[in-house]
């Protein structure tokens, strides 16, 4: 196979980007009925590269939900973008949970991400961002919360960040949340639809962000040292990072963006380090222009791997699982625009080396993906009928 732009590819170096070719074809699959039309205790098998799976979905009746984590007790907590959080529990969504703050739905924006606390089982909190209303429009927010013990509602819900400049856009809000194993919250907010506000390191947008768990800023933040920007941004030039996440065996952080007309990317944020948008990128501008800077230049950052075509990332996990120990340090991204799963298969160095298409079709647009405790993989399809899917090993006992 020739190497092609227009092909996924993955940086061999900081500042140069080296084409890899596919390792794997998009495998055939029948087009199903969209979600809707499946009972919650369907089961659906088919093969894939290394393991062959089993498809159910585990509830339905959810609008446009974002974002899923599994309690302690193996129920799960979703949130909808509408601005509504509900727990499922055998196959049904409960009522929406009472205690949350005021929400700005609309556009890409709403109730967005939430992470458990690494001691979620002791002291019950939990993290989330929104779009909110605020001076001069809308903006992205991170809280954090108690979950009640009836699991009925949240508690003492309080805003430990909101982004310093609020617009009327009602696009790139981000936003997911990443917990490092020392404790601190990294967080994506979006450009708002103003490019240029992503390579100002004094404005939140555009940028990865880290803060502590009560809000207060590290003091070894890139710029609380140096003072160039703003003390909580991590690092710059990011366009709309949906996905975030830690490889949880070695602490790296990958990002997933949104592009534009193609250059969907996936990055490894840096302290300080500037990702280049808009100045550079392996898409073109929605005019068909393309970027100022090309696809390189000297002080920014080249992806770790993207897409010419777009497939529209949702979100992005890192798999390791006593399920499926073939897939073990996989990266996997769900997709909105091509309604597939995608996993990225990394080499002994850690490069993404060859590239597998799941799903493709099948479900409809998929939103988030994690990895539960039993190793089996959560997605959420993004509907205004959306459904919670459990992907596990065909015929495991």
């Amino acid at each position: 196979m020739t190497e092609s732009r227009h092909r996924p590819s993955a940086t061999l170096g900081k500042f140069t980007a080296h084409h890899l070719p596919l390792a794997a074809l998009i495998a055939s699959a029948s087009l199903l009925l969209p979600n809707f039309s499946y009972a919650a205790d369907d089961v659906r098998q088919e093969k894939t590269e290394k393991a062959d799976i089993a498809v159910q979905i585990v509830a339905s009746g959810l609008e446009n939900p974002w974002s899923v984590e599994v309690l302690p007790d193996g129920s799960y907590i979703v949130t909808e973008r509408a601005g509504r959080m509900r727990i499922i529990k055998d196959g049904k969504p409960s009522a929406p949970l009472a205690g949350l703050p005021a929400i700005s739905a609309g556009g890409q924006g709403g109730l967005l991400d939430i992470a458990l606390d690494p001691k979620f089982a002791e002291n019950r909190t939990l993290y989330f961002t929104a779009s909110i209303n605020g001076d001069g429009g809308r903006g992205t927010a991170v809280f954090r919360a108690k979950l009640a013990p009836d699991n009925s509602r949240l508690e003492g819900a309080e805003r430990l960040f909101a982004m310093n400049r609020f617009t009327g856009t009602g696009q790139h809000f981000g936003s997911r949340i990443a917990i490092s194993s020392d404790g601190k919250l990294f967080f994506g907010i979006g450009d708002r639809g103003d490019g240029d506000r992503a390579q100002d390191p004094k404005d939140h947008a555009g940028k990865i962000l880290r803060i502590e768990k009560d809000g207060k800023i590290p003091a070894d933040n890139p710029y609380a040292v140096n003072g160039e920007g703003a003390p909580e941004v991590w690092s710059i030039g990011h366009r709309n990072p949906q996905g975030l996440a830690f490889d949880t065996k070695d602490g790296t952080l990958f990002t997933v963006e949104h592009g534009a007309r193609g250059g969907d990317e996936i990055n490894i944020p840096q302290p300080g380090g500037n990702f280049g948008w808009p100045v550079i990128s392996y898409g073109k501008h929605y005019s068909g222009q393309d970027f100022p800077g090309g696809t390189a230049q000297e002080g920014m950052i080249q992806p770790d791997y993207y897409w010419d075509p777009s497939i529209a990332p949702g979100a992005i996990a890192v798999y390791h699982g006593a399920m499926f120990p073939e897939w073990d340090g996989s990266l996997f991204v769900t997709a909105l625009k091509y309604q597939l799963l995608v996993r990225l298969e990394r080499d002994e160095s850690g490069k993404i080396a060859s590239e597998e298409r799941m799903l493709k079709g099948d479900y409809g647009r998929m939103r988030d993906v994690v990895v539960a405790p039993d190793g089996a993989l959560l997605i959420l399809t993004d509907d205004s009928n959306g459904s919670l899917l459990r992907v596990s090993r065909a015929n495991a006992s």
